[in-house]
């Protein structure tokens, strides 16, 4: 695309480097190429109260005592017992702004420099400007608290100067080309007829036909890589890998259908057997039945999760597995049955002139007591119904997502369910020991490994290595905290164990009880109780968050919950598992709206509301709503035509 505007972009901004905002030719200058100003938040950071002794600076890199404190307390420019508030303009300014400041006659403790840098000049050297990769999670999170960040005042985000952002083609910027949606982008080139670029555009029109294939021509290509979901994410790979040359190349992929419709499947399973057929080896680690359904070769793995699975159960093609007596085999096997009978709601609420996102301003309304399957293709307006659109016009409802969990990497599902205290309790009592003893946070942590289990080794020009603690052995814990049994378990044994086993070891404490039976309800009965979160796939976080939420003694049991695709990265037996939850939470009173592609949760749903057609600026309309046996005559909605088909009601 920057060959294209540099070739034929009028006028010329210069080489292709010229429209890279990775490049310095052509990257905005004020904010150098991030398309976002950072800086240091001085309320934040700054305790007017407190002179230099006690610790004026609320970022634990610059306490009392540190290296950073000492460059200010100890340069001979300002009053240690003095109170920052009372700080003359001259001396705040230098405080903070000071820059490369030669000092005259330093404490003899200040640095060798003897060049002095204010607070803030030194916070944006070291933190803004060379954003540190290895930090520590809480160094990180304080970071977070006291960086202020705003689209730049310059390109407005757009990431390149004002001569890139000036070459225009037709009308148009590369900035313009590259926040159009991949579909849109692909119609404005199907017209462009340009002797000059004709194969780089040839060759952008075939990157746009595979992006497209795989269901995401609702994505901008300026879009952060970061923000993707997991499968947007492996789905943009697989369009890499379709234009590499190489072959004989063993390609694994972990749930590439995450996030997509039925409809998209046939698409992304095309995209997997060109790749096959390109003398290739496809790994795919997958439940959806579409996909399974076209291997050419399926190793069942079980027959539970976690300790109880592990086990080969079955190897050969989709016809014989259906045909096996395998768990999987069955359920792939059987049409699946669909609601008839639905509940009748206790209400209904309305969601009027629905506009988030793409959303093109539509009425609908919500059954209550309930369950609604809000439905459509990835990129149709779902989520920005169901999760932004919903809850802004019913603030009642409550919204369990797949946004990161509030806890650092060394936060485990003890400490999500927030029990982690009365599991140390208990071994407290039992030793006599403070329970601080029985975090690898804190006094109980192993001193080798700090409580991490392992030992991170750092190598200059490869990834990090990280081994198992010798000290420990991976147990996170010192020996004083190890010698403590409870019913002959350890800490370190209680935290490697599955719920329902912590649950009997606990039997006698009925928040510990209580939370871990809705654990194992949500499907999670396979997770050990002690797993960092760090290491949870956003389904799994999802359905903790729902737990938690559920194992609240002060849930009001007729509440209202917005889950966004909870069955994500589930086996089908998993995901009935799932709608038995549903069934009791609605038998309790509660109002689910859920959204969801797993057609296993849709069948079964009371109330549909499906969102389409297309993704993007095609979608945002309502398709339909209403109950599954009518959304299945329904030709015009691609759910219900998937619905139908996975039924039996239609071939």
């Amino acid at each position: 695309m920057r060959l294209v505007f540099s070739r034929v972009g009028e006028p010329s901004a210069g080489y292709s480097p010229a429209y890279s905002f990775n490049d310095p030719s052509g990257m905005c200058p004020t904010c150098e190429g991030l398309g976002t100003v950072y800086d240091i938040d001085i309320d934040e950071l700054i305790d007017p109260e407190r002179n230099i002794d006690e610790g004026p600076v609320r970022f634990s890199l610059f306490r009392p005592g540190v290296y950073r404190w000492k460059r200010f307390a100890y340069c001979g420019l300002f009053d240690r017992e003095k109170p920052l508030k009372d700080y003359t303009a001259e001396e705040m300014d230098q405080f903070l702004y000071a820059d490369k400041l030669k000092l005259e006659d330093p404490d003899p403790r200040f640095p060798q420099s003897a060049r002095f840098d204010g607070v803030i000049t030194r916070m944006r050297d070291v933190f803004l400007k060379q954003r540190p990769v290895k930090m520590s999670a809480s160094v990180r999170e304080e970071l977070d608290r006291l960086v202020t960040h705003h689209t730049c005042p310059d390109c407005r985000g757009a990431r390149v100067n004002e001569a890139a952002r000036a070459s225009l083609i037709a009308g148009r910027s590369i900035v313009d080309w590259m926040r159009m949606p991949v579909s849109e982008l692909h119609a404005l080139l199907e017209e462009f007829d340009d002797p000059r670029v004709a194969p780089a555009v040839e060759g952008i029109r075939h990157a746009l036909d595979a992006l497209l294939s795989v269901g995401l021509g609702y994505l901008a290509l300026d879009r952060e890589s970061a923000t993707l979901s997991g499968g947007e994410a492996q789905r943009v790979k697989i369009v890499r890998h379709l234009g590499s040359a190489l072959t004989d190349v063993t390609y694994v992929f972990d749930e590439p259908s995450t996030g997509l419709h039925p409809a998209d499947i046939q698409r992304l399973v095309a995209l997997l057997q060109r790749l096959r057929d390109a003398g290739n080896t496809i790994l795919v680690v997958e439940h959806h039945p579409q996909v399974i359904a076209v291997a050419d070769h399926i190793i069942d793995l079980g027959p539970g999760a976690g300790s109880a699975g592990g086990l080969v159960q079955f190897e050969g093609t989709p016809a014989e597995l259906s045909a096996g007596d395998t768990l999987t085999g069955r359920l792939l096997a059987e049409p699946l049955p669909i609601r008839r009978a639905t509940r009748a709601p206790s209400g209904r609420i309305t969601v009027r002139d629905a506009r988030s996102h793409n959303l093109r301003g539509f009425d609908v309304d919500i059954p209550l007591g309930v369950l609604t399957a809000v439905t459509g293709v990835a990129g149709s307006g779902k989520s920005s119904f169901a999760t932004a659109e919903l809850p802004r016009q019913h603030p009642d409802f409550t919204v369990v997502g797949q946004e990161p969990l509030r806890g650092g990497v060394r936060s485990t599902t003890l400490s999500i369910l927030r029990i982690a205290d009365t599991v140390r309790a208990v071994f407290a009592d039992a030793s006599g020991l403070d329970p601080s003893w029985f975090s690898f946070n804190s006094r109980g942590a192993c001193p080798t490994c700090r409580g991490r289990g392992h030992i991170t080794t750092e190598l200059a020009f490869l990834d990090d290595v990280s081994l198992p603690c010798d000290a420990c052995g991976g147990l996170r814990f010192n020996p004083t905290a190890l010698a403590v049994q409870v019913d002959g378990a350890t800490i370190a044994d209680v935290l490697a164990a599955p719920p329902a086993e912590v649950s009997a070891l606990f039997s006698a404490h009925a928040d510990v009880v209580e939370a871990l039976a809705w654990v194992q309800r949500t499907g999670l009965g396979y997770i050990p109780v002690g797993r960092s979160l760090d290491t949870l796939s956003g389904g799994e976080k999802q359905r903790l968050l729902l737990a938690r939420h559920l194992s609240d003694p002060h849930r009001d049991r007729a509440d209202r919950i917005i889950l966004d695709e909870p069955t994500s990265g589930l086996h089908p037996s998993d995901v009935d598992t799932i709608n038995l939850l549903f069934d009791d939470l609605l038998e309790e009173g509660a109002t689910l709206v859920v959204v969801e592609h797993n057609l296993r949760v849709v069948a079964r749903a009371d109330h549909i509301i499906d969102i389409g057609p297309g993704a993007g600026s095609d979608g945002g309309s309502l398709i339909f709503s209403g109950t599954p046996s009518e959304i299945v005559r329904d030709d015009d909605s691609l759910t219900g035509r998937a619905l139908a088909a996975a039924s039996g009601l239609r071939g």
